[in-house]
């Protein structure tokens, strides 16, 4: 059976199961598999198979049936210019979420050094981010999940970016020490009632810790504004990734914390997707 064929029979029986981007899933699979790029699987679709490859593909063709999200399944997601790994116990970083990169970039001069938080990190992709392009900046990640820092830590041992960053198993109310120029966050913001309506893909295999943000969906956001304003040094920036029914919410969150509102960035989808708040002190 070659690559043709192998991806024709597995597309039938997915698409029995998932209706939406079933010819790129499997194509993903059987490049990583094959431990190939996409387009380089793409002009060699006559390639025959050996029958270990076979056996691991159906593998994860089976998984995806149960709506296992691709990046879970083949152990990685490619997020701003690099590729960072993950598992169940971190969110899967979003292109959306690049938007907090983007802005953090806009404010951080490349000769300067400034002390960066990231609330909430998960698998580091938004600190590792920022950090591979100023190279002059020192980070701190935070996480209340232990596992999710073994993730990130992985991930800048890969990105070789150890020694200009710590990151500690921790809740934001536990931060007392240090002062930062910048602290960014994608905290949870799905309103705890709406969870059971998410995908199938983000329900039944996405972290509810990174997920739940209680009755509003911003009762981790209005604590997180709230400790940042004694973290923040005078003019420091924050930026939030939230979503758009809660942007008047965190305005008026921001404003009773004494934050200046520089900036809301929409995504590539034009939906509000973060937003970029000075500490006035």
């Amino acid at each position: 059976m070659n690559c043709i064929q192998i991806l024709n029979k597995s597309q039938k029986e997915l698409k029995k199961f998932n209706k939406k981007n079933v010819e790129l899933d499997c194509e993903i699979l059987l490049s990583n598999v094959l431990k190939v790029t996409r387009e380089n699987l793409l002009i060699n679709l006559n390639k025959k198979l050996e029958k270990k490859e076979k056996i691991f593909f159906f593998k994860y063709v089976e998984r995806r049936k149960k709506k296992e999200p691709i990046a879970y399944i083949i152990g990685y997601k490619d997020f701003w210019k690099k590729r960072f790994y993950v598992n169940k116990k971190v969110l899967i970083p979003r292109p959306d979420t690049e938007v907090l990169v983007e802005e953090a970039l806009k404010f951080i001069p490349s000769n300067k050094s400034q002390r960066i938080m990231d609330v909430g990190t998960g698998s580091g992709c938004i600190l590792l981010s920022i950090l591979l392009e100023r190279k002059k900046c020192f980070g701190v990640g935070i996480d209340v999940s232990k596992e999710a820092i073994h993730i990130a830590k992985y991930n800048a041992k890969i990105q070789q970016l150890e020694n200009r960053l710590k990151f500690f198993n921790a809740n934001i109310d536990n931060i007392c020490t240090g002062k930062y120029d910048f602290i960014v966050s994608n905290p949870p913001y799905i309103n705890k009632n709406k969870i059971k309506y998410l995908e199938e893909d983000v329900r039944l295999f996405e972290p509810c810790l990174a997920l739940d943000g209680g009755m509003h969906g911003t009762s981790v956001t209005e604590k997180l504004i709230r400790k940042s304003s004694k973290l923040l040094k005078k003019n420091g920036k924050m930026i939030i990734e939230i979503q758009s029914e809660s942007v008047n919410r965190i305005k008026n969150m921001l404003i009773r914390n004494n934050f200046f509102i520089n900036n809301i960035s929409r995504d590539l989808s034009n939906k509000i997707r973060c937003i970029v708040s000075t500490n006035l002190g």
